[in-house]
C-alpha cells in the first residue's frame, strides 16, 4: 500500500527549500469526490480541513499547516470537511505527466 505522508507545521526553512510559494493552487468547496493521483502530488495546505481515504486503506486527515506528499499511482476519496486551498506540485513536466494520465485513462476504459 503506497503511503500518504503528513508533515504536521514543516518548517519554513523546508516550505523555502521547496518553493512552495511557487507552487500552482488548487481551491475546493465542501465536498465529497473520488481521486487518482498518476504521479506524485506534494501538497502544501493553506486552509481547510480534509480526509483522504485510500482505497483499501485507513483514512488520514489533514489541515491548514500541513505539507501531504501524495504518492504515484495512489486512488481514494476526498471529504473536503472546510473549504480547501492548497499550493501543490506534481511530479515531471508537462509531457510527463500527460502521458501518465492517457495511460491511466486507457487502463480504467479497458476494465469498463
Amino acid at each position: 500500500m503506497k503511503q500518504i505522508i503528513v508533515e504536521k507545521n514543516p518548517a519554513q526553512a523546508r516550505l523555502d527549500t521547496l518553493g512552495v510559494t511557487k507552487w500552482e493552487t488548487w481551491e475546493k468547496e465542501v465536498s465529497v469526490f473520488p481521486w487518482d493521483f498518476p504521479e506524485q502530488e506534494i501538497a502544501y495546505i493553506l486552509a481547510g480541513e480534509c480526509v483522504i481515504t485510500p482505497t483499501g486503506g485507513t483514512p488520514v486527515s489533514f489541515g491548514k499547516g500541513d505539507l501531504v506528499t501524495f504518492p504515484a499511482g495512489l486512488s481514494g476519496s476526498w471529504e473536503v470537511k472546510q473549504a480547501l486551498h492548497k499550493h501543490y506540485k506534481l511530479d515531471g513536466n508537462a509531457l510527463t505527466q500527460a502521458y501518465v494520465r492517457v495511460k491511466l485513462a486507457i487502463k480504467k476504459a479497458l476494465k469498463l
